[in-house]
């Protein structure tokens, strides 16, 4: 079972051993934008996908196939 979105953001940034303002430096998109879709309140645009897949160094595809799940 593939994990959501905000589930797989929140894994990946740990991961890093990032706070949100470190993720937010990054990849230029708001804590407040980034604490909502890590809480699943709200889905990234496409565009920031790409920036976090990026920046987190997965495929954008991996990001792209948890958004459907």
């Amino acid at each position: 079972m593939t994990m959501k979105l905000h589930e797989l953001l929140k894994q990946l940034r740990e991961e890093r051993n990032w706070s949100l303002e470190d993720l937010s430096k990054k990849t230029q998109v708001g804590v407040e934008k980034l604490s909502m879709y890590e809480k699943g309140e709200l889905t990234p645009s496409v565009q920031t996908i790409l920036k976090l897949s990026n920046v987190l160094e997965v495929p954008a595809s991996n990001l792209m196939d948890s958004v459907q799940s």
